[in-house]
């Protein structure tokens, strides 16, 4: 099949365009200079094979996208979020995207290749109630991954990426935007979730992201700080379904207190990982407090040095210092250590681990001795 020229130079010209940069500004990431990429994008000259592999290096996707057909990126969700939401994503939101989404190609690509496995899960809503799709939904996949009804989730990454989602967190610039919901066409449900947030608000947004990948068929679906309006039914259910997931009305009934104040909601709230905010609406929904005394309690705030994240658990504070700063930038544990798995079992290179950890050798060194691993010895 010949090389087909226009194809090539409008995929180059829409990626260059969702990623904000001018010819200068793709030349100085790239080393191919401007006059020959304004070549290829106008289609008056082929790029040679080399220059193929450093674009979609630079672009983090599968070189083939370049040169077939084939549905090998997420480049339509990206089209479609861009042009739905483009106004929300600076420069550097639309890098960690792009980086994202790469992140969530190569661990599909290592848990297929290492036979990782998942326990799927489905559920399909009835009826036209969509807080009853969501609580009904939440209380499936409790019950799927065999929680007691008293049983607080310690790990909502775990348990999400566990059903095959791809779950990352990773800072963006824009605060406003809480989490990302993606429909990759070959990874599957992928999971963004604002690194900038609160610790607890993190866990929140992920069952809330995990919801719309649940029950949402849409491509792409972006969730914000902000209030949402009350006929929003999307979101209202993504809400639910978090607040099910995290805090059931079996849980918040039990709670052994009988006078609910500024003590008693910080040590509740402590304790289910939750914020004071979404502790106060269960228990409004259950009906065990009122609206004035919801109100007041849900200003009061856990301190932040009571929060403990799930992933950096048990750790000294020079590593969790370290394991944050690569979290910060998208890596996850469970990622990073997928990478190494690989490497150990000969599936990839080095140097392909470094790709995929989106770092350079010396710093693979130095991520490799964060996890104990001696690749020397390899």
């Amino acid at each position: 099949m010949a090389f087909d020229l226009a194809q090539f130079g409008s995929k180059l010209t829409r990626l260059r365009s969702e990623q904000q940069l001018d010819l200068a500004e793709l030349s100085s990431g790239s080393g191919i200079s401007s006059d020959r990429l304004l070549a290829f994008e106008t289609g008056k000259a082929a790029p040679s094979g080399d220059e193929v592999l450093i674009l979609a290096d630079f672009f983090k996707c599968d070189y083939r996208f370049f040169v077939s057909n084939e549905r090998l990126t997420a480049s339509e969700q990206t089209e479609s979020l861009y042009r739905r939401y483009g106004t929300e994503f600076r420069k550097s939101d639309r890098r960690a995207v792009l980086e994202f989404l790469y992140l969530c190609e190569c661990e599909q690509m290592l848990q297929e290749a290492l036979d990782v496995p998942k326990r799927s899960f489905s559920f399909i809503p009835a009826g036209t109630y969509f807080k009853g799709h969501a609580a009904l939904a939440a209380e499936k996949l409790r019950a799927h991954f065999s929680y007691p009804p008293n049983a607080v989730p310690s790990d909502v990454y775990e348990d999400f990426r566990t059903i095959g989602f791809h779950v990352f967190r990773r800072r963006l610039e824009n605060s406003n935007i809480s989490g990302i919901t993606i429909h990759h066409p070959t990874a599957g449900i992928c999971i963004l979730v604002n690194y900038d947030e609160d610790i607890y608000r993190q866990r929140f947004t992920a069952a809330h992201e995990a919801a719309h990948g649940i029950l949402d068929a849409a491509d792409v679906i972006v969730s914000f700080t902000r209030a949402y309006k009350k006929e929003d039914l999307v979101e209202t259910r993504a809400n639910h379904f978090a607040a099910r997931y995290l805090l059931p009305p079996s849980i918040v009934k039990s709670i052994p207190v009988t006078s609910w104040n500024t003590e008693a909601v910080l040590e509740w709230a402590s304790h289910f990982k939750v914020s004071t905010r979404a502790l106060t609406i269960a228990l409004l929904d259950a009906g065990i407090i009122d609206e004035q005394t919801g109100s007041n309690l849900s200003k009061v705030r856990v301190p932040a040095a009571q929060k403990v994240d799930p992933e950096l658990a048990n750790l000294s504070e020079t590593a969790a210092a370290r394991k944050r700063q690569l979290f910060q930038r998208g890596l996850s544990g469970s990622y990073v250590t997928l990478c190494f798995k690989a490497f150990d079992c000969g599936l990839v290179s080095g140097g392909r681990v470094a790709e995929m950890l989106l770092v350079d050798q010396l710093q693979l060194g130095d991520l490799a001795s964060l996890y104990s691993i001696n690749l020397q010895a390899r």
